[in-house]
């Protein structure tokens, strides 16, 4: 008994005999199977590293330089600036302000994406075979549609002259205080048609995913719960959340990643009447900066690289853990 558990508590955690106790064949047989993972795993890192770590290093580089494009015209080095573009960025720019603009946009998308996202997903099930074939196509249809087209299409729906929107407003009202309304030179009226334009977009990615995650809970677990008398919501909570920590995690954090980095929605609409110097997010703010500043621009580039890797550390460090259970 007591060699047994000798040998059971000496034994690693991953199962595989410690490298000192294997035969020479056994050894080699190990070598290969090292050798045979990294050929077929060497195309991949070196096309990641030519692709990815080559601008993100150049990017850093350049993120210490004054670098500008008449030294890109000229052919000449740009001077070390240590971390003035870094200083300057938060003290002598609106960048603070579109950063916080952006963090707080991200926050009331993700929140709006996830809740309806699920909301969707958990009536779906509810419903007979014919409605959820319809509402999935319609789902599909929000899904597919390029951001681009979206956006046109939103906009014309809240267009100051033709603008369904505002006849609807002046019917129900009965007035024509609505006729020529701008819904997009006030701020707070600009991210409320860019919240409802990139919700529309992204409730089915979170809705598809939810539902397919559904699927993995038991019904004899969620019968077995309403016998017992579980609320909807301790059902939800305490039964079927459980089965969907995982999955909605990976949402929640692409989530967050997406929502922080949307460029198009916003420039359109920017485009089409909106204030870029009140409505600028992160996206549009480093696209416009990155005219002929690209040090200024690259220490932009590096600030939003850290911010999506703190937000999604969280994520990063989980995965870990669970890998080494």
């Amino acid at each position: 008994m007591s060699e047994t558990r000798a040998l059971t508590v000496g034994r690693p955690a991953s199962g595989r005999r410690p490298t000192a106790s294997l035969t020479p064949r056994e050894r080699s047989r190990r070598r290969r199977e090292a050798r045979g993972a990294w050929s077929l795993l060497s195309p991949s890192l070196i096309i990641l590293g030519v692709m990815v770590g080559y601008p993100a290093v150049l990017m850093v580089i350049q993120s210490f330089t004054d670098y500008t494009v008449k030294n890109k015209v000229q052919g000449t080095l740009p001077a070390f600036v240590g971390l003035e573009n870094y200083v300057d960025l938060f003290t002598q720019s609106d960048f603070p302000a579109v950063l916080m603009r952006s963090l707080g946009l991200m926050v009331v998308l993700t929140v709006l994406n996830m809740g309806l996202g699920v909301l969707v997903a958990v009536l779906m099930t509810r419903l007979s075979r014919a409605w959820r074939i319809v509402v999935s196509i319609g789902l599909l249809l929000a899904w597919a549609m390029p951001p681009l087209t979206a956006t046109v299409v939103w906009g014309w729906i809240f267009d100051t002259e033709y603008g369904v929107v505002n006849w609807a407003m002046n019917t129900l009202t009965g007035t024509t205080d609505w006729t020529n309304h701008s819904w997009l030179l006030n701020p707070w009226s600009f991210f409320f048609v860019l919240t409802i334009i990139i919700v529309w977009q992204s409730v089915p990615f979170v809705a598809f995913t939810t539902y397919a995650g559904l699927g993995q809970v038991p019904g004899e677990v969620l019968e077995a719960a309403s016998l017992d008398g579980a609320h909807p919501w301790k059902r939800f909570w305490f039964v079927v959340f459980p089965y969907l920590r995982s999955i909605l995690t990976v949402v929640l954090v692409l989530q967050i990643i997406w929502n922080l980095r949307i460029f198009t929605q916003v420039y359109a609409l920017q485009s089409r009447g909106g204030l870029a110097s009140e409505t600028n997010v992160l996206g549009t703010y480093l696209f416009r900066q990155g005219v002929g500043e690209f040090g200024a621009t690259a220490a932009i580039g590096v600030v939003m690289v850290i911010l999506l890797l703190v937000l999604s550390w969280g994520y990063v460090r989980t995965t870990l853990k669970e890998e080494e259970l």
